[in-house]
Order: C-alpha cells, then sequence, then structure tokens
C-alpha cells in the first residue's frame, strides 16, 4: 500500500494485502488518522475514488490497484478560550512542541476539566493546531495522567500529527519514566508482561485483566533508600496507567498514587525530612523524563530530558540523605 501526501490530501494506493478489507481500516492504517476520522471525513463528502466520484462507505471493501485522494479539509476553529498559562517548553520548532508538564494539569479538556488544560495553554501559545483527533483535543497524539509530570509532546500541523500518530501506535520511541515507590524488589531488572483493561467492578480503575490488552513495561531499580525504591521504568506498549498498574502488581506502588496505592501513613520509623515529604505529596511519584523519537519531519534525532519537578528533587534528596 502506497502513500502520496501533499500540503492538503493524501492519494492512497491499494495493493494486493489490503484487497477485501474494510475502506475506513484501510485509509485509517495507510493514513496514521483514527477510523473515527476517517469516516467522519467519509460522511462528509473528503474522500474520493480513482474516478473522482465521492465515496461515502466506511464498509465498502477495497480492491487491489484501486485508489482513493482523502482530502484534508482546513483546521476548524475551537470553541475554546485560549489561556494565558505558562508553559515549561523543551523543545519547538514549526512542526511540534514538547512541553515539561506539570502534575496537576490536565491535557485536554473533559467532563469536569473545562478551564485550565494543556490544550487551552497551546491554544495561546501556537497560532494553530490540527483538530485531526478531536475538537476539544488539538495535536495531541498521546497523554499523561493529570497527576504525572514530565514530557509530552505535541503536533503543530497535520502532517506531523500523522506520522506521530504512526510513531506512537507501532511504539518507535523511547519512552522512559522514574517513579519512587513503596517496597524493594527482589529483582534488579525484570521485565512485566501483563494485560491490562478495566477492572470488573471498579470501572473508573485498570487492572490486570486477562481479558485486557497485553502490556510490556521494563524495569530497572536505581536506587534503593530503606523500604522504599526508585526504578526507571520503559514503555513498549502505552496503556491507561500501565505503570502505576504493574507496578502495584509488583507490590510496588508508586508513593502518593491515590488510585493504586493503598492509603499509607508512614510511621515514626521513616527518619525527616523523608516521612514529611511522603505525607505531603500531593500527586503520584511518577515523571515522564526522557523522550526519544526521530522527527517526523526532519528526521532529526531527538532526545529530551524532562528536569524534575522540585517536589520529586525534594523528596530523592531527602530520601537519598536519610538512607545513604
Amino acid at each position: 500500500m502506497n502513500l502520496t501526501e501533499s500540503e492538503d490530501s493524501l492519494l492512497i494506493n491499494i495493493d494486493g494485502e489490503q484487497d477485501g478489507k474494510r475502506l475506513d481500516a484501510v485509509l485509517a492504517q495507510a493514513s496514521g488518522m483514527s477510523r473515527n476520522h476517517i469516516q467522519l471525513l467519509l460522511k462528509d463528502g473528503h474522500i474520493s475514488d480513482r474516478s473522482g466520484a465521492i465515496v461515502l462507505q466506511p464498509s465498502l471493501k477495497v480492491r487491489e490497484d484501486s485508489q482513493y485522494l482523502i482530502h484534508i479539509p482546513p483546521t476548524q476553529a475551537l470553541n475554546l478560550e485560549p489561556e494565558d498559562i505558562p508553559l515549561e517548553i523543551l523543545f519547538e520548532d514549526e512542526h511540534l512542541i514538547v512541553i515539561n508538564k506539570p502534575a496537576g494539569m490536565v491535557v485536554h479538556p473533559s467532563h469536569g476539566h473545562d478551564t485550565g488544560t494543556l490544550v487551552h495553554a497551546l491554544l495561546h501559545h501556537c497560532a494553530s493546531l490540527p483538530g485531526i483527533n478531536g475538537m476539544e483535543r488539538p495535536g495531541i497524539v498521546h497523554r499523561l495522567d493529570k497527576d504525572t509530570s514530565g514530557s509530552l509532546v505535541v503536533a503543530k500541523t497535520e502532517a506531523a500529527h500523522r506520522k506521530l500518530t504512526e510513531m506512537f501506535a507501532d511504539h518507535d520511541l523511547d519512552r522512559q519514566y522514574v517513579a519512587w515507590c513503596r517496597g524493594v524488589p527482589r529483582w534488579r531488572v525484570k521485565r512485566i508482561e501483563q494485560p491490562i483493561g478495566r477492572h470488573p467492578q471498579h470501572r473508573q480503575k485498570m487492572a490486570i485483566n486477562e481479558q485486557g490488552k497485553m502490556a510490556i513495561t521494563d524495569a530497572t531499580v536505581e536506587h534503593v533508600y530503606g523500604g522504599f525504591s526508585k526504578l526507571r521504568l520503559k514503555l513498549h506498549t502505552g496503556r491507561t496507567h500501565q505503570i502505576r498498574v504493574h507496578l502495584a502488581h509488583e507490590l510496588l506502588p508508586v508513593l502518593g498514587d491515590p488510585v493504586y496505592a493503598r492509603s499509607y501513613n508512614p510511621g515514626s520509623e521513616i527518619p525527616e525530612p523523608s516521612r514529611s515529604l511522603i505525607i505531603a505529596l500531593n500527586r503520584q511519584a511518577l515523571h515522564a523524563e526522557v523522550l526519544g523519537f526521530i522527527h517526523p519531519i526532519t528526521g532529526e534525532e531527538l532526545h529530551i530530558v524532562a528536569p524534575l519537578p522540585e517536589e520529586l528533587v525534594r523528596l530523592e534528596l531527602a530520601l537519598t540523605r536519610n538512607y545513604a
């Protein structure tokens, strides 16, 4: 399957391997767009066949040697007010921007989060952002949990968005997190392979679930501080809450995690100031430190390191001094 692109269109040639498959699925795979977005483009008459006839049926079975032209409409204005929220920018050019997202900031608007999101801040910082991933998620190709800090890349053009989406789908990036956990593992290095799906009783939570999707996390112990440990985690998949669920399953809950760690009140045996800093945590001690990838447009190799926020710097310093 071949793809030829211009600034406002994509020409997709169907090969024998795609013969007989659904049009929406084939076009989504070729373009890097979501299937829902392809279906919307079909519905709105933005996709045509070789003859120039508008194609409307997502379930149409494609045939070898056929062609489809996706007309990319101009980005629609968003019904969101830009907000002048300071951003820590780690990298930026005309194609993409990498932010060191603070804990406490939601990435995109959702129920209960109508203002103060990263999207609101980006709309103020950037003149325009692609709405390819939905009206309320311009340029967003991945997320970090509200109370996880660290590096997050956002596309500034349609072309960058398509290619970044494909890279994330193929896990063709280096994504490293650091976490401070309660407990010390018996292993030094471990690949955690456990399927993750919705919790059977608590639908807002994820859990190890045999009916879920396989999730793979590489974990390495970097430091041990008494009964606590610092781990470096590398993601090979991108399931919701993956690191937090995997570490809780390993009996290594992330400090400050309100969902997957049981209530924890460090006793007087924990020396100060470590004890006070653990109690004061109002976020999980999880930080997306490294984001490495090949720039989707320029081909430049990017290795971006997000500095630790002050509360995690203080926590690490206290644990190091108390358990030296």
